[in-house]
């Protein structure tokens, strides 16, 4: 039997992920309101955006965020997914894990501006970026799937583990619950909570900082680069990746400048290099 494709729908002629920069920082804005739950095809240009950021030189920092005001993502479109045979599902799961994937390998750093509730899907993209910001009295986070009789099927069982415990990321799982994002920051799921107003500004003037001529942009990356790596492989060879990680920065502009303005007692001007 053939697999099921998605209905026509017209949504491949729909844009369902706004791209832009901004002084360095890549914005993702996953744009299908009201909930910005996610298709294939926003996926794919979700994947399209991301090596999009991960190939502009003067990129340094990625912002991923939902648009509106009420949801950063209420996850995967459960309309699409009972449309389509277990085939297609599969595949629209793996395709997500690769995407998220790019995503964790990408040597530049990841924020989640978490604007709106962020469930299910939605937290599972939120967990593969760096770095999650939540804005206060926004919504709600959480990894409900249990409750649709599925579980978190992109990502979600592993890197909620990674982050909170096995026995209390299975506790989360198998409950279905919701909670505040202060509740997040306790079990150190979400990073920070920025106050409502300003939110998104904030969320710019906290990027940059890890931009040039802030911060040198390479060594966040490389370290990026070596937690991720280092986080899934034996000790002994994580810490071969650190070394090879480390060698490269030594080799760059930047490094040079951060010893030579440490040794004249100077703020060091970074510049990527």
């Amino acid at each position: 039997m053939a697999t099921t494709v998605q209905p026509a729908t017209g949504e491949t002629s729909k844009q369902l992920v706004n791209y832009r920069t901004d002084g360095g920082v890549a914005i993702i804005e996953m744009c299908d309101p009201p909930a910005n739950t996610y298709t294939y095809e926003m996926n794919r240009q979700m994947d399209d955006a991301i090596l999009k950021a991960r190939m502009e030189n003067d990129v340094y920092v990625i912002v991923m965020t939902g648009a509106g005001e009420k949801f950063f993502s209420a996850g995967a479109n459960i309309k699409m997914l009972s449309s389509v045979d277990p085939t297609f599902k599969y595949y629209f799961c793996l395709h997500a894990n690769e995407m998220l994937l790019r995503l964790e390998h990408t040597p530049k750093l990841v924020i989640a501006a978490i604007n709106g509730h962020c469930v299910g899907g939605g937290l599972e993209i939120a967990m593969a970026a760096d770095i999650r910001i939540a804005r206060k009295d926004a919504g709600k986070i959480g990894l409900p799937e249990v409750n649709l009789g599925v579980l978190p099927g992109t990502g979600g069982t592993q890197r909620l583990s990674r982050l909170v415990g096995k026995s209390k990321a299975i506790e989360l799982m198998v409950t279905g619950n919701t909670f505040s994002f202060e509740e997040a920051q306790e079990l150190g799921i979400v990073n920070d909570v920025f106050e409502r107003d300003g939110f998104m500004e904030n969320i710019m003037e906290y990027a940059r900082q890890f931009c040039p001529p802030n911060k040198a942009a390479k060594a966040v990356g490389r370290i990026k680069r070596a937690v991720q790596t280092g986080w899934e492989i034996p000790m002994e060879s994580a810490l071969a990746v650190e070394r090879e990680n480390q060698q490269l920065l030594f080799q760059s502009e930047d490094a040079k400048e951060g010893l030579a303005a440490y040794v004249e007692k100077r703020p060091a001007n970074f510049k990527a290099k």
